[in-house]
């Protein structure tokens, strides 16, 4: 089954992979219209635990993200598959989307979607980077490698976001384009869940 992967860098690791139809920059992957079922990675920067310092210093309104997020959440919900965001994003209580518990499991939303935390770092990540995932439309959930891993010296630092820890941490830090590509283990499950998808067509009113 092919899949479309929204929001992906270019020529990164979704690219020259049979069965994958990438979506980067210059293809604005809100004009997507099918028929595929999607790997969906909407723009974080708007949403993330930061936004709200970025208002506040540069006036990037919290949010204005050009519609990504809400147009990667209706082709979840209209084609199957699954949209990936920092975990604690904004845009799950800005689009109503279940708040998953961060020691593990699946929660139902209304709309008949799934929500979940994982952290990459248990995928081969450098860095912790926990991640909330939703998914729509597919006929089995998967078993994550759950669990909530507390700041050790065991994995890297982003060096370009807020970490909890103290100033004088000496941890290697990892730079924005590192810390944004997904381990291909990660990538691979998550197109794993998007090729589960029970129908080519879906509805959701919410």
């Amino acid at each position: 089954m092919t899949v479309a992967a929204l929001y992906v860098e270019r020529n990164g690791v979704y690219f020259d992979l049979p069965g994958v139809d990438p979506w980067d920059e210059s293809r604005d992957a809100r004009l997507y219209a099918g028929p595929h079922p999607v790997v969906a990675h909407p723009p974080c920067a708007r949403w993330c635990r930061l936004a709200g310092l970025v208002e506040a210093r540069w006036g990037h309104r919290r949010g204005d993200d050009g519609g990504c997020f809400a147009s990667a959440l209706a082709s979840v919900r209209r084609w199957g598959g699954v949209l990936e965001h920092p975990a604690y994003s904004d845009a799950w209580g800005a689009f109503d989307l279940p708040r998953p518990p961060r020691h593990g499991g699946w929660v139902r939303g209304l709309c008949g979607g799934w929500s979940a935390h994982v952290e990459q770092g248990r995928y081969g990540h450098a860095a912790r980077k926990a991640t909330w995932l939703y998914v729509y439309g597919v006929a089995q959930l998967p078993t994550l490698r759950w669990g909530y891993d507390p700041d050790t010296r065991a994995k890297a630092l982003v060096s370009w976001c807020g970490n909890h820890v103290a100033s004088s941490e000496r941890r290697p830090r990892v730079g924005k384009r590192a810390a944004s590509r997904s381990p291909i283990e990660f990538r691979d499950l998550l197109l794993t869940i998007a090729r589960a998808t029970q129908t080519t067509e879906m509805s959701c009113t919410f």
